[in-house]
C-alpha cells in the first residue's frame, strides 16, 4: 500500500472542508496591484496579519487582469488577488477569504466593490466605516451576497 503523503492528506482535507487554518493560509496567492498605491499594501499586510503569505506583482494594466479572471468591470477595485484558483477582488476581508477556501465553492471568487471605508486597508483614522457587502462571483456575470460587513 502506497505511503499517503503530507499534500494528499492536506488535499483530502481541503476537498472534505476540513482543511487547517494553516494550509489554507499557505496556499498559493498572489496579489496584482498598480505601483505607489498605499491601500493595496494594507490590504496586503492585513492578509500577511492573517497568516497568509501573498506574493505582490505590480502591473501597469489591471483591467486587463480583471477581464483574464472574468472580474466584471462593475465590480473593479484598487488590486486583484488569486488565491487557490479563485480571484479576490478588492478590500475583501481575510476571514471571508479563508471561508472560500473552506468551502470549495464552484464560484470564480469574491470582491469588495469599489474602497470602502473601513474595508481591510481602507482603515479610517476615526475608526469610521461604511457597511459593505462581499459578492461571490459566479460563471455568466452572475453574483450573490456572500457576507455583510
Amino acid at each position: 500500500m502506497k505511503d499517503l503523503s503530507r499534500r494528499s492528506a492536506v488535499g483530502a482535507l481541503a476537498i472534505a472542508g476540513l482543511a487547517p487554518a494553516r494550509a489554507i493560509a499557505e496556499s498559493p496567492f498572489t496579489v496584482f496591484r498598480t505601483d505607489g498605491c498605499q491601500c493595496c499594501q494594507a490590504w496586503v499586510a492585513h492578509m500577511e496579519a492573517a497568516g497568509y503569505r501573498p506574493r505582490t506583482v505590480i502591473v501597469e494594466d489591471l483591467a486587463a487582469i480583471r477581464l483574464r479572471y472574468k472580474v466584471p468591470a462593475d465590480l473593479a477595485a484598487c488590486h486583484t488577488a488569486v488565491v487557490h484558483g479563485y480571484v479576490v477582488e478588492g478590500h475583501v476581508p481575510a476571514e471571508d477569504v479563508t471561508t472560500l477556501l473552506r468551502q470549495r465553492l464552484e464560484a470564480i471568487g469574491i470582491a469588495v466593490p469599489g474602497m470602502p471605508a473601513g474595508s481591510p486597508g481602507m482603515e479610517q483614522a476615526d475608526g469610521s466605516r461604511d457597511a459593505f457587502m462581499t459578492l461571490l462571483l459566479l460563471e455568466g456575470g452572475r453574483r450573490r451576497i456572500f457576507a455583510r460587513h
